[in-house]
């Protein structure tokens, strides 16, 4: 018995085998922790993953509409682009053109200016030409009236005398003149 007695006594002192009391509190503290955690903690954690869920969805959602909204946006952006490039080669080829139709019309106009400066300075020659001709037989006028009367020995201070013997002089000098131009040629 001794052997029977100390097992029994072993048995309600044993640490692993739980009295009856603490089994029914602690099944009872389990449930209560169990329908607080069912009732109260598990609907809220599951309206916060709701919530979670929702606003990465939502933000997934919100990113791919900013992604297409910049992608219209840079399509925009392009198409101006192009259209600025092919509005300014437009505006450079224009330029272009009015740069050489300026250039033509300079070029016109100097050529009109220099055409007036040779037709002038030819006038101008062409006048200065008859004054000298005009001064030239003059001298050569009264040179040949005084060559004259001394060669014939009388006066010729008539007038009328003098442009006669000037001229017929001038025709013989002209006369010689076309014939040696005849000659050389």
């Amino acid at each position: 018995m001794i052997g029977a007695a100390s097992v029994l006594a072993a048995e309600e002192n044993n640490p692993l085998v739980p009295h009856a009391y603490e089994l029914v509190v602690g099944i009872f503290a389990f449930l209560v922790v169990m329908i607080v955690l069912g009732k109260i903690l598990t609907p809220r954690l599951q309206e916060t993953l709701e919530k979670r869920t929702e606003a990465i969805e939502g933000g997934l959602e919100r990113a791919e509409q900013a992604q297409k909204e910049a992608q219209q946006v840079l399509d925009q952006y392009k198409a101006q682009q192009k259209a600025a490039a092919v509005e300014a080669s437009n505006e450079r080829r224009k330029a272009e053109e009015q740069g050489a139709q300026i250039i033509a019309q300079a070029k016109e106009q100097a050529q009109v200016e220099a055409r007036r400066i040779v037709d002038n300075a030819k006038a101008q020659i062409e006048a200065e030409r008859q004054q000298a001709l005009q001064s030239l037989r003059a001298e050569i006028g009264a040179m040949s009236v005084e060559l004259a009367g001394r060669v014939v020995g009388e006066s010729l201070e008539d007038d009328a005398r003098q442009s006669r013997v000037v001229d017929r002089f001038l025709e013989e000098l002209e006369e010689r003149a076309r014939t040696q131009e005849q000659i050389t040629s």
